[in-house]
């Protein structure tokens, strides 16, 4: 699709590896450590999994004023100390009111023109559960009057652009696992199409919770390895056995090229091209050909204007599934042909653990750093070789290469496919 160039000029990330974008989450990456531990959130001794992607000591209150921090679910917490994390990184200004809320910032750019768009798969899971229990114990009179604006799929992006100030586009988007991905890429088309020359786009996802945690169970999704829990995650090992139940956010500033330029913007990346499809097959399993995550690769392809042969790296869904990573692999090979095996596959999952819908930003993150500074993130855990996922995952130790276009991959529950190509800016 023709229009305007979008390129990538904040990063923010919050997550389990810890909350500096280059010195937790970059350099975690590099060094190939793993961020899964034992859940401390609550008893799981009840359950048949003990780990997970955890942030571990979190006190909103350090990032945000106490009294907006018990309006907002713990996604929300997160999401918006990414935004808050990505706007800095960008260079844009804000400034702080001077009202009646303090804490809160304006825009010196027009507010018109600058939008949101957070995706979650599931939103407030730990706020239902606690009001839920409230029902049970005190009945209805007892449930909180923040329950529904704390719980709803919509509260993140509502609360950054309230937080902002800014009045342009705002979306919330729940594709499961493929939500922060598709959160990104509508924001790519709504300023290629000058619907806004900003937009603070990405995913957050709290789901570490007693019904989070027991659901993925009984779905028979997770790795129940409690014995090495950081070794757990394993995408493309022939002895993977299930995903890590993870937490945190991933969210970027989209800007149109012109408008960072004009103001001098680190620009990390440019975003080229992105390809949304559905299996149509099954609510929780993948086509078994993969036929929807490769027309999204081939679509992203197309809409970049690019050949298969151009791609040097892809930053895989791979999220250490039997049937996932299989499947992934040979919509790879439907898509690249005999240029699979010369591609550079990796996934962030492996280190992370799976944050659902925000897997997506936080991949697309991890992807724009590997264009920027030429260096992949490995695969960890990577042992033992599957006969079915035969291609280059970066096993265990990063890669120093130089990468002009690579393609970051989100597929979800529902069949959601997602896929967006990025290249290095060339001004």
């Amino acid at each position: 699709m023709a229009g305007r160039r979008v390129v990538i000029t904040g990063l923010g990330t919050f997550t389990a590896l810890g909350p500096d974008l280059m010195r937790d989450f970059w350099s975690g990456l590099l060094a190939g450590r793993s961020a899964i531990s034992l859940i401390d959130l609550f008893d799981t001794s009840q359950f048949r999994v003990h780990f997970a992607g955890q942030i571990h000591n979190f006190q909103p209150e350090a990032y945000m004023e106490a009294r907006l921090a018990r309006r907002l679910d713990r996604y929300a917490q997160f999401a918006l100390i990414a935004a808050m994390s990505a706007l800095k990184d960008s260079g844009l200004e804000f400034v702080r009111a001077e009202d009646d809320q303090p804490g809160f910032y304006l825009p010196k750019e027009d507010p018109d023109r600058v939008g949101v768009v957070i995706g979650t798969g599931i939103g407030g899971l730990a706020e239902y559960e606690e009001q839920h229990s409230r029902l049970l114990k005190a009945g209805p009179d007892r449930i909180s009057p923040l329950t529904i604006p704390k719980l709803m799929a919509n509260a993140a992006s509502g609360q950054i652009s309230i937080y902002l100030r800014v009045t342009g586009p705002n979306i919330a988007v729940a594709t499961a696992c493929a939500s922060s991905a598709h959160a990104i890429g509508e924001a790519f088309r709504m300023i290629q199409r000058s619907e806004a020359d900003v937009i603070i786009a990405g995913g957050a996802e709290a789901t570490i919770t007693p019904m989070g945690l027991g659901g993925f169970i009984a779905a028979r999704a997770l790795s129940e390895r409690n014995d090495a829990p950081e070794k757990a995650s394993r995408p493309f090992d022939r002895d993977r056995d299930g995903f890590v139940l993870a937490e945190g956010a991933g969210v970027l500033i989209l800007e149109e090229e012109t408008h960072a330029r004009r103001r001098g913007a680190n620009i990390y990346a440019e975003i080229l091209g992105y390809g949304a499809t559905a299996d149509a097959y099954n609510i929780t399993a993948p086509h078994p050909e993969g036929a929807g995550a490769a027309k999204a690769m081939a679509r992203a392809l197309a809409d970049a204007r690019l050949n298969p042969d151009q791609i040097q790296y892809i930053n895989a869904h791979g999220t250490s599934t039997p049937l996932g990573d299989a499947v992934e692999t040979k919509a790879i090979k439907a898509v690249f042909r005999e240029h699979a095996r010369r591609l550079a596959i990796s996934s962030t999952k492996s280190m992370l653990g799976h944050t659902l819908g925000a897997a997506g930003g936080i991949e697309l993150i991890a992807t724009a750093l590997t264009v920027r500074y030429g260096v992949a993130h490995p695969t960890i855990n990577y042992e033992n070789p599957d006969p079915e996922c035969d291609l280059d995952y970066i096993p265990n130790v990063a890669r120093e290469m130089p990468v002009r276009y690579a393609i970051s991959n989100s597929f979800g529950f529902g069949g959601h496919n997602a896929c967006i190509v990025l290249g290095a800016y060339q001004g």
